[in-house]
């Protein structure tokens, strides 16, 4: 048995997520369907993280086992023969037998568009936050510092069954930048609850528009309760950007 890391990106705009749901297009859907017409066989596909319905991915990775002797090389261009203009593989490699998509990664990095300008940029719709009011990069700089290192990050997430167990998660990069009228806020963790850049992105709103102050954020973070933070932002600015492996 050989294990595969395929390297991918997609845009989540026509799909409601990657996992797999009944009576909903998804990527793993038609990644599976087309990876089956290759191999001629179904495999096991473990996925790097659950994105949510309308989530883009710069940089999505995914294992599987599977004893065809198709070479690493020729499985991009195969795929991506099959795969609809939406998503693209990027790159295949042999892995170690022990490694798992989701469970060998030590961290991610998401990236949140803004269009902060009073005119909508129709190029950006439904890839970017169209956000007119004034947005303080230097502000929300002086937010983003709080939340940086290892903390229980309840206030941060949109409970359901699929979050149980221990709510710490370490920041190790939050960042505001402006290019024109375009806001990217970076985000890089050892791991990310469920809609917690997104819960994030809206308290920095929050943050924008005066309601909370950035010295509010440790007292929200210490609360440990969802209530005390700000909205949850839409999904449609948010790519998972990169993810990060350890490798021999």
């Amino acid at each position: 048995m050989r294990n595969i890391l395929i390297t991918m990106m997609y845009d989540g705009s026509r799909y409601h997520g990657w996992q797999i749901q009944n009576n909903a297009l998804t990527v793993q859907e038609v990644f599976q369907a087309s990876l089956f017409r290759i191999l001629g066989a179904p495999v096991n596909i473990k996925g790097c993280s659950r994105t949510d319905s309308g989530v883009h991915a710069n940089m999505y990775c995914i294992s599987f086992r599977t004893e065809h002797k198709i070479p690493c090389k020729r499985l991009p261009p195969a795929l991506n023969n099959y795969l609809p203009p939406d998503v693209a593989v990027l790159s295949a490699r042999e892995v170690p037998d022990d490694f798992h998509a989701r469970y060998s990664c030590r961290g991610k990095e998401y990236i949140y568009k803004i269009w902060n300008a009073e005119i909508r940029n129709p190029f950006l719709d439904g890839y970017a936050l169209h956000y007119w009011y004034n947005l303080d990069t230097d502000l929300l700089n002086s937010a983003c510092r709080h939340f940086l290192g290892t903390h229980d990050f309840t206030s941060f997430c949109t409970l359901d069954n699929r979050e149980k167990g221990d709510f710490h998660r370490t920041i190790k990069n939050l960042n505001v930048t402006r290019d024109g009228s375009l806001a990217v806020i970076t985000v890089e963790a050892d791991g990310f609850l469920y809609n917690m850049v997104r819960i994030i992105v809206g308290t920095l709103l929050y943050v924008a528009q005066g309601k909370i102050s950035p010295d509010n954020i440790p007292e929200i973070i210490l609360a440990e309760n969802r209530a005390a933070a700000g909205p949850t932002a839409p999904p449609e600015g948010l790519y998972l950007n990169r993810v990060f492996y350890d490798f021999s």
